[in-house]
């Protein structure tokens, strides 16, 4: 990557999307003087015109036209799944720093080549992931040691949606294989407890209809997985949305021989010998914030980023494994990390 820039200078924003996430890295950095959002590309002209005037930000009809506007320094990219490697491979041609949610592109190979890209252009490469800023996330990692050798693990998230919203989120061409566009749900239990040897998965989609853009949604997924990792540990994810659910759920366990660890919602609680007690559960709120902080830190003072893309190109190899084993109603053995393997 190029060197840093100056502290004094301000780190020029360019801005793809206008939704949620979209919102939340504008609100940041509006609220930091080292950074400034110059220009916003959104999907539709009224509300990419509605959104820059609250930032005072030029809106662009077309995400073509921002990558390669005068004068930005970094490229977010906060819209639809399946447009990321797109607007990616774009911004960095252009010799942009590019910020970008997760997934980097909708398979591995795809995510390969930006990343091969981005080191050629030595430009920034950051893909988001948030749930290792979270309170949850930190809080496990501070207690796993205390349960002893983890021999299991359990995620599971749930969300009922009835009507489901068939939006972009429930279309499985624009947000991916379940795992895929949740990838979080891996890649946490990845950081913890490092490669995957061996994945098995099921998918499930119900309800199957077209929406008003004339894209083939779903109003329910489920799509469960078993992992087993290189380190002996099995673990399970389940991740599902849409209609035919009936009960919410956000629960992370892991068992050790000598411990065991639970989080359900925002609450925490580890079990030993000793008995059960409560765990300081950090917030959920402001990650985004402390995501964006943390890129223009790294841009004007060169401060390590929490996540490099590798670790992410690795979950999403493991993902994409996943989605092969669905298909073929097998299990998928995984690669070890490059790292690992040369």
């Amino acid at each position: 990557m190029t060197a840093p820039k100056n502290q004094s200078d301000v780190v020029r924003v360019g801005l793809v999307g206008t939704g949620f996430v979209a919102r939340l890295r504008a609100d940041a950095i509006q609220r930091m003087p080292s950074a400034q959002l110059v220009a916003v590309a959104g999907h539709t002209t009224a509300e990419t015109v509605a959104f820059a005037e609250q930032y005072n930000a030029l809106a662009l009809d077309r995400w073509q036209d921002l990558v390669t506007y005068d004068d930005l320094d970094v490229i977010m990219v906060c819209h639809v799944n399946s447009e990321h490697s797109s607007v990616v491979a774009a911004a960095l041609e252009a010799n942009r720093h590019v910020v970008v949610e997760y997934p980097l592109a909708l398979n591995a190979e795809q995510a390969q080549a930006l990343l091969t890209l981005a080191q050629t252009k030595q430009r920034l490469l950051h893909v988001e992931h948030i749930e290792l800023l979270g309170g949850t996330h930190r809080a496990l990692k501070a207690n796993l040691a205390a349960v002893g050798l983890p021999f299991y693990a359990r995620y599971g998230t749930l969300a009922p949606r009835r009507p489901a919203p068939l939006t972009w989120t429930y279309c499985p061409s624009l947000f991916g294989f379940p795992l895929v566009g949740a990838l979080s749900r891996l890649h946490r239990l990845i950081d913890c407890f490092g490669p995957v040897a061996r994945v098995y998965c099921q998918n499930h989609y119900s309800g199957l209809t077209q929406n008003s853009e004339g894209t083939t949604c779903y109003t329910t997924c489920l799509c469960t997985a078993q992992l087993t990792f290189a380190s002996g540990l099995i673990a399970e994810v389940v991740y599902g949305k849409g209609e035919a659910l009936w009960e919410a759920r956000r629960r992370l366990e892991v068992m050790g021989n000598e411990g065991y660890l639970c989080f359900e919602g925002d609450r925490g609680t580890i079990t030993n010998i000793q008995g059960s007690r409560p765990l300081d559960v950090g917030s959920r709120r402001g990650l985004f914030a402390a995501d964006t902080a943390q890129v223009v830190d790294h841009l004007l003072t060169g401060q390590a980023l929490y996540c490099n893309p590798e670790a992410s190109l690795y979950t999403l190899q493991v993902a994409t494994c996943a989605q092969r084993s669905a298909a073929m109603g097998r299990a998928v053995d995984v690669a070890p990390p490059a790292s690992a393997s040369s």
